[in-house]
């Protein structure tokens, strides 16, 4: 299992550090672990909820309450094969990205 750190998030996401924390406030489904310093550590699982949450607000406009609803919506659907085969191919690509920029080859 993949586990990324904040900066990671941050380079990946493209935001601030106090923006992944803002929205790990206002959105109860992102709760990354922390070690015994206080350092977060992020799931693949957070990886791509990060990633749709910064396309509802950026990219669509929702509000962070709007994006709230809309993320529990989509995880309680019916349409789990699918969103299953997106999360991999997301969590792929962000392993991808990555690798290239700490210079390895996949």
């Amino acid at each position: 299992m993949t586990s990324y750190t904040l900066g990671d998030m941050e380079r990946l996401l493209g935001v601030k550090p106090y923006i992944i924390r803002y929205w790990e406030k206002e959105i109860p489904l992102l709760q990354p672990k922390k070690d015994p310093h206080g350092r977060r550590s992020y799931s693949n699982r957070d990886m791509q909820l990060f990633l749709r949450l910064k396309h509802l607000l950026y990219d669509r406009r929702f509000t962070v309450e709007g994006a709230r609803e809309q993320l529990f919506r989509e995880l309680s659907g019916a349409d789990q094969d699918l969103r299953a085969q997106i999360a991999a191919l997301r969590t792929e690509l962000a392993e991808l990205y990555f690798l290239i920029a700490k210079g390895k080859k996949p």
